[in-house]
This record gives structure tokens, C-alpha cells and sequence, in this order.
């Protein structure tokens, strides 16, 4: 039985959607208060997380940061903004995904089915490739996919765990335009409802740390269909004498 934490200072919503979830067998635990469910979301082991955006005493924006600092747990928001800005800043803070009130308690569902199966899907490939490190090169990135670990020429790139799923897909689709549609699907899920325009903002973000100043990006925009990342002659022999090693 899965467990989910609701943090909502709305009562009559919060029980509602208490009780939906307790009907589809989920075990469920409601905070109405900002600091106390930031400590039941680090004390406590949840399979998901509804966040509420404006809560009392602590906003769901810097829940959602604390809690992805030390948990990797998923985190649905719950906010009546619906603005481009809004739902980039809750991803940003550490969200999985964010549904704008009022909703239906079918989206809701559906929602939070997605994401517990993108953990089990993660949860599964983590476990397939423990412990075998591989090293992938593009141009002068070099990338330990084992512990996610991002290097361009000796200096490594920090990135967030969206950023580097994105600069994968690029790469393991390298030459080749990759839509927006399709790197939604690959790094958010084909059950999300985030819109495409999200995809641009995070291409700018991984843009910003992976270019250098003066040189052309390596990401390209294919314009009116998706992005490439297109390899240098020295790529494929790069890859190929790490992969004899």
C-alpha cells in the first residue's frame, strides 16, 4: 500500500481528497500546516507527496526545496497559479509535477499513478546498471552515467536531475532532431500534462551550463520542431576507445 502525504491548509479539499485516495487504497496522512508537514516529509518515508503552494507559516516553493535536498520523493503541486512562470518555478524547487485547482479528483489520480510508476520505472534502471559505470563522450563532455557526474574539458557541470536526463536524450539521439513532444514523454512522463513550452525553459537552463561564452551551443533549435546536439568528427572515437577499455 502506498503512502501519501497531503500538505493543505484547505480543510474541506484536504478531506476530500483524503478520502478519495483512502478509496483507491492508498494510506494517507494530512498536514494543514507548512512547517509541520516539512517535518513529516523528512521524518517519515512517503511514497508521494500533494503539496499545496500557499500554505501557513512555510510555502509549498521552499518545502519543495528542503525536501529535495535530502528525499527523493515525488512531489505533486497543488496551486491555482497557471502561469508559464509559476509552473517552472515549482518544478524548479524540486516538483515532479503540478496540477492547477480546481481539478477534477480523476486528473488527480491519474497524476499521481504516473509519477509512482516513473519511480518504479527509475527505481528498475538504477538497479539494472548498479555498479557498472559507463563513460559516454560527446565533443569535449565527458558523462559517468553510473553516478550522473557531468564534465566539460576539467571543469564538472552541475546539473539538476531534469537537466541531465534532457542532455541524454540529446546525446543518445545525437545528430538527429528530437521534438518537443518526445522529450516531454522521455523526461517527464507521456502521462504529464506539463506543456512543451517548460521543455524551452529547461533547454535555456542546460544551455547556461554546458556552453561556453563565445562559442556556439552545442544545443541546436530545429525551429518550429525540437533540438540536436550534432557530434564533432573525434566523438565516435572518443566513444569507441572507451568502450574497447
Amino acid at each position: 500500500m502506498s503512502k501519501i502525504l497531503i500538505i493543505e491548509d484547505e480543510k474541506n479539499l484536504a478531506r476530500f481528497v483524503e478520502l478519495e485516495l483512502q478509496h483507491e487504497k492508498y494510506e494517507t496522512t494530512v498536514e494543514s500546516n507548512g512547517r509541520k508537514g516539512l517535518d513529516a516529509a523528512l521524518n517519515e518515508d512517503y511514497d508521494a507527496i500533494l503539496l499545496d503552494l500557499m500554505l501557513p507559516e512555510l510555502n509549498g516553493l521552499e518545502i519543495a526545496r528542503r525536501v529535495r535536498q535530502e528525499k527523493t520523493t515525488p512531489i505533486i503541486m497543488m496551486t491555482a497559479r497557471d502561469s508559464v512562470i509559476d509552473r517552472v518555478s515549482g518544478l524548479d524547487h524540486g516538483a515532479d509535477d503540478y496540477i492547477v485547482k480546481p481539478f477534477a479528483i480523476e486528473e488527480l489520480l491519474a497524476r499521481l499513478r504516473a509519477v509512482l510508476r516513473r519511480v518504479q520505472i527509475e527505481k528498475k534502471a538504477v538497479d539494472d546498471t548498479m555498479g557498472v559505470q559507463k563513460v559516454v563522450h560527446f565533443n569535449d563532455l565527458t558523462i559517468e552515467t553510473a553516478n550522473r557526474i557531468v564534465h566539460r574539458g576539467d571543469k564538472t557541470v552541475d546539473l539538476t536531475k531534469r537537466e541531465y536526463n534532457l542532455l541524454m536524450t540529446l546525446i543518445e539521439n545525437k545528430n538527429n532532431v528530437v521534438t518537443r513532444e518526445q522529450l516531454l514523454n522521455k523526461i517527464w512522463g507521456p502521462d504529464s500534462k506539463i506543456e512543451t513550452n517548460v521543455v524551452e525553459v529547461y533547454v535555456r537552463y542546460l544551455r547556461n551550463k554546458i556552453d561556453v561564452p563565445g562559442q556556439p551551443s552545442y544545443i541546436k533549435t530545429v525551429r518550429g520542431t525540437g533540438y540536436m546536439v550534432r557530434a564533432d568528427e573525434n566523438d565516435e572515437q572518443k566513444q569507441n576507445e572507451a568502450e574497447d577499455e
